[in-house]
């Protein structure tokens, strides 16, 4: 959850939104996260999660390596749970894991 929100703050635009919601379906609890960022192509979403990938290939020294959503990823199949990713038409990105209620 943590590098969820982490991403979807960062990469988000000036005055943009983050919505973080939680449901029950069945015998999943799901957690959706989304923001408001900069248009994706949705060609391009499944390259952000793997490791070391970012839109823009600009090289930066900010002290992140880039393995928010892999790690993100990699959780949810641990942890048998479902995985989604997709751009918003707007802009932004909304991921959806959902979990076994165990």
């Amino acid at each position: 959850m943590a590098n969820l929100l982490d991403n979807a703050i960062r990469y988000n635009i000036a005055g943009g939104r983050v919505e973080v919601a939680t449901e029950t379906r069945g015998e999943r609890a799901f957690l959706s996260v989304a923001n408001t960022g900069p248009v994706i192509p949705p060609a391009q979403v499944d390259r952000l999660f793997e490791p070391f990938q970012r839109l823009d290939r600009t090289a930066r020294n900010d002290g992140h390596h880039r393995l928010g959503f892999s790690i993100v990823r990699a959780i949810a199949t641990v942890h048998d749970a479902t995985f989604t990713a997709r751009a918003r038409p707007e802009g932004g990105l909304a991921v959806e894991v959902g979990f076994p209620s165990r």
